[in-house]
């Protein structure tokens, strides 16, 4: 069995205000639908047996008419094409209670052959030589072992495991995002001749034969060194390829070191650093470090240099490290990545309560917050 494994393509994304002249859209989200469309056409001219998605197809549980007019376009071509599609939900796209209806129920309507997995259990689908086995992302964490039990490795297949969330060995690197659960090292079995992995956004093998194909997209500032795009599966010669994918870049414009400097310096060395800016990435998001900066010399830097160029290209993200303080303060931080459950722990430790109430505040604390949090989500889901 060939094929290709991408995942994460969060399709309805949008970000940084900017709009698209022609079609009155967010800029940033339309460049994802057009990338995706693009990547289908590269995937059907690798001519694989079959395309696995796994999970966080769409960016929000109610998506975007556009996002799904996408997928739709995305389904004719693999079906005139005879590609079969096999997809499960991810933590992004899958509703918060049994009763809600996925939306990726809709794309086994279309004419095309699509597998999709969402119904929160473990189902399989025999394609060729090889039998996936997938399992979605699951309400409890629990839920995962209880699916992985189910499977039944065929006997003279290929058997490939398609699931989604974040193994153990990467607990530091979470997401800090809601259902996101931690897989155990115990379903990276090398039984399988092949697992697929999505969640998380960096292109990495965590197995022999486990990899995370990653996003498809930068989707945040932290995952500027990530790895983008797609893997081509063999399980019969067990190569597993990279395979470029079209995607809008994401570049770093390096650190001033401000130390010492005066306001007009460092203006001077951030506009250098503009200036050898490469021609033809007018769509890039960019990234410009001020390391070891005062805090006064930060009111002096001038502006206009920075707001020209944050009007050239699709985004600039300006990082400022203080000088005067340990923790990095981020210009227009993204708060997508906070961990509130985290900064509200660390706030009540801070306060020396005794160890019984502040047990107590911790746990009815963060549990209120988990409820705020998925409201605060479903709420933003609705208004797509």
């Amino acid at each position: 069995m060939r094929f290709v494994h991408i995942a994460d393509t969060h399709l309805g994304l949008a970000a940084f205000n900017k709009i698209d002249p022609e079609s009155g859209m967010n800029l940033r989200e339309h460049l994802i639908y057009d990338n995706f469309l693009e990547t289908i056409e590269v995937i059907i001219r690798q001519r694989p047996e079959a395309l696995v998605h796994a999970g966080d197809l769409f960016d929000r549980v109610r998506p975007k008419t556009r996002a799904y007019t996408t997928v739709l376009e995305a389904l004719e071509r693999l079906g005139e094409e005879e590609i079969p599609f096999v997809v499960i939900a991810g933590n992004h796209s899958m509703p918060k209670t049994r009763y809600t209806s996925s939306p990726l129920e809709v794309l086994e309507y279309h004419q095309a052959e699509v597998h999709a997995a969402f119904r929160y259990r473990y189902e399989s689908v025999e394609l060729g030589d090889a039998v996936f086995h997938l399992i979605p992302n699951m309400l409890r964490a629990q839920d995962y072992a209880e699916a992985y039990h189910e499977i039944v490795l065929a006997p003279e297949r290929r058997n490939i495991l398609v699931t989604h969330g974040l193994v153990s060995t990467l607990h530091d690197w979470r997401l800090r995002t809601v259902a996101e659960h931690e897989l155990s090292a115990d379903m990276l079995s090398s039984d399988f001749d092949y697992i697929a992995l999505g969640h998380f956004h960096g292109q990495r093998q965590v197995a022999d034969n486990a990899w995370y194909a990653g996003s498809l997209e930068y989707c945040t500032y932290g995952e500027l060194s990530d790895v983008k795009g797609g893997l081509v599966v063999d399980t019969g010669t067990g190569r597993v390829e990279h395979l470029e994918l079209p995607h809008t870049p994401m570049m770093d414009l390096g650190t001033v070191g401000c130390e010492g400097l005066s306001g007009t310096e460092v203006s001077e060395t951030i506009a250098r650093k503009i200036e050898r800016f490469p021609e033809g990435h007018d769509l890039a998001m960019c990234q410009l470090t001020l390391d070891g900066i005062a805090r006064e010399t930060v009111r002096a830097v001038d502006r206009r240099t920075l707001a020209e160029f944050k009007r050239r290209v699709l985004d600039l993200k300006v990082r400022i490290r203080m000088a005067d303080e340990q923790a990095n303060v981020l210009d227009e931080k993204d708060l997508r990545t906070v961990d509130y459950i985290a900064e509200f722990e660390s706030f009540v430790v801070q306060k020396h309560l005794d160890a019984p109430v502040q047990s107590f505040v911790v746990g009815k604390g963060t549990e209120v917050l988990r409820r705020v949090i998925e409201r605060h989500q479903e709420g933003r889901d609705a208004a797509q």
